[in-house]
């Protein structure tokens, strides 16, 4: 990233900005966050009959609203205090995100939710699309907090990729070559679910003028693949460890990788969640064309 205006060097800068946790108090959302987890976290897992379907959207809102309180306490900054607005509009886009998974899914069949066959299909979009709504914000605001630890200042400077005419064209015809494998051959060419859809749009976002990660890779700087890779995978943790006592729950089929389970998903499949990541980035760059920069 671009060195601070004023003659500040780095390490000021980065001291100026990331405040340890301990000299501030966690701020009034944080609270709240906390609040939401006690109360719907054991309703959740101790409820019988169906729950989840209801209980998922407050018990993620508490997750997001306690990291980024988190963030705020260590950095001065989240995205709650940065943009009441832009918060909330990642709820919105984060849906329609979703979904696109959930159309791919429909040829894979990689994983499926017991339970949904006891709504109607307009209360079954309904309530799936409130609780898709919290995907992309947990997963932005957990790489926000993954970002304020000085380890990720290692992958500062890294290799530099430009996004010349031939890298971007070359990430759109791999990207539509793995979902066409995909679609062709669910059973074999499943895994390239995740990547082919940021492959896609890290061209199409660069063409349009939007966010996209060359605009860090070009400079060599990892740090925000780094941030919301790490922050995936422990969203990812936070999922399954939450639907394996849910009801209505989701299970998976993955030929090949169907071993080695960590609640419900088999181990191997948590390395899905660090390009999982990177589609959501670009799914948010091309849903939400003046989406402002992430602190990563």
């Amino acid at each position: 990233m671009l060195p601070p205006e004023g003659g500040t060097t780095c390490r000021e800068a980065h001291e100026e900005r990331f405040v340890h946790l301990s000299i501030r108090a966690l701020p009034p959302w944080g609270w709240i966050g906390l609040s939401l987890i006690a109360v719907f976290w054991p309703l959740n897992w101790m409820l019988p009959g169906l729950r989840t379907a209801y209980l998922f959207f407050p018990l993620w809102l508490g997750y997001v609203l306690v990291i980024d309180a988190l963030v705020f306490a260590r950095s001065r900054s989240s995205l709650w205090s940065r943009s009441r607005k832009g918060f909330w509009f990642l709820f919105v886009i984060s849906a329609p995100g979703w979904w696109l998974f959930e159309v791919i899914n429909w040829r894979t069949q990689n994983w499926e939710y017991l339970g949904g066959q006891h709504f109607s299909g307009l209360r079954y979009f309904v309530l799936s699309t409130v609780s898709f709504s919290t995907v992309m914000p947990a997963v932005f605001e957990t790489a926000e907090l993954i970002r304020t630890f000085d380890w990720v200042n290692r992958f500062a400077t890294g290799p530099h990729l430009r996004a010349t005419r031939t890298v971007t064209l070359g990430l759109l015809l791999a990207g539509v070559s793995m979902l066409m494998l995909t679609l062709a051959w669910p059973k074999y060419c499943y895994p390239f679910v995740w990547g082919a859809v940021c492959l896609i749009l890290e061209p199409l976002n660069i063409w349009l003028g939007r966010r996209h990660f060359l605009e860090y890779l070009e400079l060599g700087d990892w740090r925000p693949v780094i941030s919301l890779s790490v922050g995936a995978l422990v969203c990812g943790f936070f999922w399954e460890m939450w639907n394996f006592y849910s009801y209505p729950k989701w299970i998976y089929h993955t030929p090949g990788a169907q071993f080695w389970h960590v609640f419900e998903m088999p181990l191997l499949g948590y390395l899905g969640y660090l390009p999982f990541a990177w589609e959501l980035y670009a799914l948010r760059s091309f849903l939400w064309g003046k989406a402002p920069r992430l602190q990563l």
